[in-house]
């Protein structure tokens, strides 16, 4: 096994909805939201960390892949592999190139030579510049706060109000993703697949009530064009 490329992937990452990713902060302030977006603690501004689109888009190609009932809810691991047979094996070890895996117990030095290292290293997303420029000179913030109430079904009145923190709609920010290349592999098309479970699922905390719906623009990988193919794209 050789290394004989490192791809570099790059787009632009749109919010179509407010992005919930929660920041851990236990400490509350009067005025202020009781569930926070991370944040960078230099510039103090929000962004999306590298593991939780890795994260994601991981769970989203093991739940394609039917082996999310053979790992109990785990991440897939070296070990489930040697449990499968044909397609969905072949398929889980093309999971295990790109997000890697700890061998538990007794490893199989054959399989892990075969899979070798992780191939895919995820990087924080900070925000667009020019889309901070822009909120700046509308004076405008880069984050918003959504209230949400639990509704009484018999009395019809809204209890426990929560105030959540969001990165609105139509913020912006910068994508990245490097891919290691192994030989001759080619293990682009699932991580396509991946990007476009993505955009139908979206990011981040309450998915179901609207929040996290993304999109991916120029989509590239060294400067060639990508997001043709991914808007070509069909599950089905």
């Amino acid at each position: 096994m050789q290394l004989t490329h490192i791809r570099k992937i790059t787009a632009t990452l749109e919010l179509l909805s407010g992005l919930h990713i929660g920041g851990g902060n236990t400490e509350m302030h009067i005025g202020g939201t009781d569930n926070p977006v991370i944040k960078n603690p230099v510039t103090n501004q929000p962004y999306i960390p590298g593991s939780s689109l890795k994260g994601k888009m991981r769970s989203l190609l093991e739940w394609r892949a039917g082996v999310v009932g053979l790992t109990n809810g785990k991440p897939l691991g070296f070990q489930h592999v040697r449990e499968l047979a044909g397609a969905q094996q072949a398929h889980a070890k093309v999971l295990l190139k790109l997000f890697g895996g700890a061998p538990e117990g007794d490893p199989d030095v054959a399989l892990l030579k075969e899979i070798g290292p992780t191939r895919l290293a995820f990087w924080d997303c900070s925000l667009d510049p020019t889309w901070v420029a822009e909120m700046e000179q509308n004076h405008l913030l880069l984050t918003e706060h959504k209230t949400e109430n639990a509704i009484d079904r018999i009395a019809g009145v809204a209890e426990h109000p929560r105030n959540t923190e969001r990165v609105p709609a139509g913020a912006r920010f910068a994508f990245q993703l490097t891919l290691k290349v192994h030989g001759e592999e080619d293990l682009l098309e699932e991580l396509l697949v991946g990007f476009k479970l993505l955009e139908l699922t979206g990011l981040g905390g309450s998915g179901s009530r609207g929040y996290g719906k993304i999109r991916f623009a120029g989509l590239a990988m060294q400067g060639a064009d990508l997001q043709t193919r991914l808007d070509q794209l069909s599950l089905d």
